[in-house]
C-alpha cells in the first residue's frame, strides 16, 4: 500500500499539534471521534504559509510561538502566530530563574557586605560559611 504524502497545510497543521504534544495517530484519533474538528485548523494554516512565505517558516512560526506560550503557561492557536507575527523575533521563552538554597534554607547576597547569608527557619541571617559548590539552585 503506498503511504500519502502530507499537503503543506495537513504539515502544518500536524506541526501545531505536535507542538502541543500531540502524535500523528492521536491527531487521527481524535479527529474521528471529532474531539479535534481537523478542518478549523486548516484555513488559518494555509493563510501562515501564505504569510510566512514556505511551510519551513511557518512551522519555525509555530514552535517559537508555542515555546514563548507554554513558558508563561499560555494557551495558543495557529491565531496566536498572527497576532504575534510583528514581535516574532523578539518573542523568548520566559527565564527560569533559580534560587540558591543551602541545607535547604534561602540564600541572600549582600551587595554591601558582598558575602552570602543562610535565612534559617527562623528569619535570622546567618553568614554562609560553605564552599560555593555547597550551594543548591532551585527553580
Amino acid at each position: 500500500m503506498k503511504e500519502k504524502k502530507e499537503t503543506d497545510v495537513q504539515e502544518v497543521v500536524n506541526h501545531f499539534f505536535y507542538t502541543k504534544g500531540y502524535t500523528l495517530d492521536q491527531i487521527k484519533e481524535d479527529s474521528k471521534k471529532r474531539k479535534i474538528i481537523y478542518s478549523r485548523f486548516t484555513r488559518p494554516a494555509k493563510e501562515l504559509i501564505e504569510l510566512a512565505g514556505s511551510k519551513r517558516k511557518a512551522k519555525q512560526a509555530i514552535t517559537k510561538v508555542s515555546k514563548w506560550a507554554k513558558s508563561r503557561n499560555l494557551e495558543y492557536s495557529i491565531e496566536t502566530v498572527f497576532k504575534k507575527w510583528l514581535e516574532l523575533d523578539k518573542l523568548k521563552p520566559k527565564e527560569i530563574i533559580k534560587k540558591p538554597f543551602y541545607n535547604n534554607d534561602p540564600m541572600v547576597w549582600s551587595q554591601l557586605k558582598r558575602k552570602w547569608f543562610v535565612v534559617n527557619s527562623d528569619g535570622e541571617w546567618l553568614e554562609f560559611a560553605g564552599d560555593e559548590k555547597d550551594i543548591k539552585w532551585k527553580k
